[in-house]
């Protein structure tokens, strides 16, 4: 009562007819404006793949033609439908086939579009249409559901969407930047595994044990390590489930320990690490069920080291604060193997992409040195980005 008029009964009415106005208009209004913002962040997200799908075009060939760009676009609705699970028996079998079934296709259309092209070049097209792929349906889901609420004029929806937006752009981006970088074999985050691996296989020669899957037999402190990592530097993930199970199955193993990108707590750093045990693996989960039945089966110990970091800067370009957290992960395998007894064997294993991460420990430091780089580029952007705001301010 205190906030409404004071004085002759004409204001009171005049304020109540206020009131019923604004109850009545202002969920439209309020729709109204929620469904500008919609709209705009979905128009960039249309940008973004728009230009994603550009990129790798360019990166095939610098003058795509049009026959070219119509097989792209087909192939950007390429999509995967997962096996029946009402029944749970035998799914990882069906999944991993469903699996291998796409992975021959995204072979055989980059074999159509660019024939000529070698090997390790492909494989960086490969996990670019897959990036491209990824942003291009979450773009048409966005536009879905933004069309679909304009549509019923249902503002739950609309708010629903609006609350979601902020994580949807965050990945969004992450998906644009790392298409880029993966289309270019360009190291991203989640090949912090495969660069450990590198980094102790020093300069022993790798050779191929499963499909993209490479092996070298080390000695570090007194037991034998058996380095397990997908092919680089193009981008690849491979089979380490198959490879750890052959290995397994062939020789006396003491220990598995696995590697990998971890998503890490709003509040944790970037790049620290923590052990635990268990198979550091993410993905669908067909691999790391094929290691879990292996070791259950012969009672092998399992251990996971994880660099920590966010969902979205697995996907980016890798940053100096996961690059540096090799050494650390190094001394956690030491750790870990300091639990068996010398002469012991050991399957060790980067599990990840290894996207500008080669077999060596000399391309290695080519990898870090591009991380470095890059790390120095967006500190000099962001430098100039704020001095260019402290500027506008004064």
């Amino acid at each position: 009562m205190q906030l409404g008029p004071s004085g002759d009964i004409y204001s009171w009415i005049v304020w109540i007819i206020f009131f019923m106005v604004f109850f009545m208009f202002y969920p439209r209004i309020m729709l109204t404006q929620i469904m500008w913002k919609l709209e705009k962040t979905a128009k960039d997200l249309e940008e973004m793949s728009a230009d994603s799908k550009e990129f790798v075009l360019k990166e095939i060939t610098k003058k795509p033609e049009k026959k070219l760009q119509e097989s792209v676009s087909r192939f950007f609705e390429f999509f995967v439908i997962p096996p029946v699970s009402l029944d749970p028996y035998g799914i990882v079998k069906k999944l991993d086939h469903i699996i291998q079934g796409q992975k021959t296709r995204f072979d055989y259309f980059v074999d159509q579009i660019a024939p000529s092209m070698d090997e390790e070049k492909k494989a960086n097209i490969k996990m670019g249409f897959a990036g491209g792929i990824a942003l291009y349906e979450l773009t048409k889901m966005v536009r879905h559901f933004v069309m679909l609420a304009k549509k019923t004029k249902s503002i739950q929806i609309a708010m629903i969407l609006q609350m979601q937006m902020p994580l949807v752009e965050s990945i969004a981006k992450s998906l644009y930047k790392g298409t880029r970088a993966l289309a270019k074999g360009n190291p991203i985050g989640d090949g912090a595994g495969p660069l450990v691996i590198a980094n102790i296989v020093a300069n022993e020669k790798m050779a191929e044990i499963e499909e993209d899957i490479l092996m070298a037999k080390v000695r570090m402190d007194g037991r034998n390590l058996f380095l397990l990592k997908a092919r680089g530097p193009g981008g690849r993930i491979g089979r380490p489930g198959k490879a750890v199970e052959k290995l397994v199955n062939s020789y006396k193993i003491a220990r598995v320990v696995t590697i990998d990108a971890a998503a890490k707590l709003e509040g944790e750093k970037t790049g620290s690490l923590a052990e635990g045990v268990g198979v550091a693996m993410g993905g669908p989960g067909v691999d790391r069920t094929y290691i879990e039945d292996v070791v259950v089966k012969k009672g092998i110990p399992l251990d996971s080291i994880v660099i920590k970091m966010s969902q979205e800067e697995a996907i980016k370009p890798m940053r100096k604060s996961i690059k540096d957290a090799v050494p650390g992960a190094i001394e956690s395998v030491r750790r870990s193997i300091e639990m068996t007894k010398p002469g012991d064997n050991i399957i060790v294993v980067g599990v990840g992409n290894t996207s500008g991460v080669g077999n060596s420990k000399k391309q290695a430091e080519e990898a870090e040195k591009w991380v470095d780089d890059y790390d120095r580029k967006l500190k000099a952007m962001k430098k100039k980005s704020k001095e260019l705001d402290d500027e506008e301010e004064f």
